[in-house]
């Protein structure tokens, strides 16, 4: 197993890793930080939730400590590019809590709050500069902020820059970078417009590629058990006989259907309640409270009422009628396995369910 130890990192971020309790590199970051450390320039297909920014951060830190020099005056040596001011701002902590004990500087640009503060800060330049594109091209504008010292450059959640029109600014953008610099490239997906962009930026990158670290799938078990429309019933009061279908969420496709099979459930004496559309907002807060408790074992909901369910400990999904569309089975069975735990996902399908 590699531990940070085994990535050469300087000893100051080692000491801020152990700080924060972390030794094990996620796939991402043990996959990345050889090769950033190393100066190349890296596309990585990842997710939020991956550690992809400590995969960037740490390398980027250490090259820094290594080649201390000052920051170019209005500059910055380290251009990070964020789609929002709520990831801009937790990469910028990230890389103050990495960087605690190096004595570099850190600073977030991003739009809806004043430009004095931000020109105060920029004026004797700094290490790290994270940013959102829209700000920073009026600081560009204003000559407030220059790029040309720029030796990394990271453009991270980049289908996300795509959803949000910034792929135009962002040209522009690079167009004020030197050269000669490193490339990082972060996008969860690939659209074409997105593999365009990478293709003109990277220079012979490592490519590396990781799902979050649990997807649904990894830690619920699904099943699907085919049975006769007729005998559905039955075939939910026999699982409930089991001792570990402890608080189960069961999926009808509607209304009445729940109403239906939570009557069924609590004739087999087994506590249930429904939730769904027709019910008011204090039928389902009650309903939920006491599923929360475990005063009731099965809470029966249409696909609408589950939305906002949020309960940790389900043990077991049954969908007792499939949905019509895949978004909405991958929603229900993500009722389980929340906050780390196992979970069990069972769905009943019907000769005319099968297709």
């Amino acid at each position: 197993m590699t531990q940070f130890t085994d990535l050469g990192l300087a000893k100051p971020l080692l000491k801020a890793l152990a700080d924060e309790g972390y030794e094990t590199p996620t796939p991402i970051q043990a996959k990345a930080i050889p090769g950033v450390l190393a100066g190349r320039d890296l596309l990585g297909i990842a997710q939020t939730g991956t550690g992809k920014t400590a995969a960037f951060a740490l390398p980027i830190l250490h090259r820094l400590a290594e080649d201390r020099r000052a920051a170019p005056r209005r500059g910055c040596r380290v251009l990070v590019l964020s789609p929002t001011r709520e990831l801009a701002t937790q990469i910028g902590e990230s890389f103050k809590t990495y960087g605690r004990h190096l004595g570099l500087s850190v600073a977030v640009i991003f739009g809806g709050v004043k430009y004095g503060g931000q020109m105060r800060t920029m004026a004797p330049g700094v290490d790290v500069l994270v940013a959102t594109p829209g700000r920073l091209i009026d600081h560009l504008q204003e000559k407030t902020v220059t790029l040309e010292g720029v030796e990394t450059f990271v453009l991270d959640e980049a289908d996300q820059m795509l959803d949000m029109g910034f792929i135009v600014p962002i040209r522009r953008i690079v167009k004020h970078l030197a050269h000669k610099r490193q490339n990082l490239f972060f996008s969860a997906t690939m659209p074409s417009e997105i593999g365009k962009l990478a293709g003109e930026l990277l220079k012979d990158p490592l490519q590396v590629s990781v799902t979050p670290q649990a997807t649904t799938v990894e830690r619920i078990r699904q099943q699907v058990l085919f049975v006769e429309q007729q005998r559905k019933r039955a075939l939910l009061a026999e699982l409930f006989a089991e001792k570990d279908f402890k608080r189960v969420i069961v999926f009808t496709r509607t209304k009445r259907g729940a109403d239906r099979v939570a009557k069924s459930l609590e004739q087999g004496g087994v506590e249930a309640a429904a939730i769904h559309g027709d019910k008011s907002q204090g039928q389902r807060e009650r309903a939920l409270a006491a599923f929360k408790a475990g005063q009731i074992r099965a809470l029966v909901a249409t696909d609408i009422a589950a939305r906002g369910i949020d309960i940790d400990a389900v043990s077991h999904v049954v969908q007792y009628e499939l949905p019509n569309v895949p978004e909405a089975y991958v929603h229900r069975i993500g009722r389980t396995a929340r906050a780390g735990a196992e979970g069990s996902a069972i769905a009943f399908c019907a000769d005319d369910e099968r297709n």
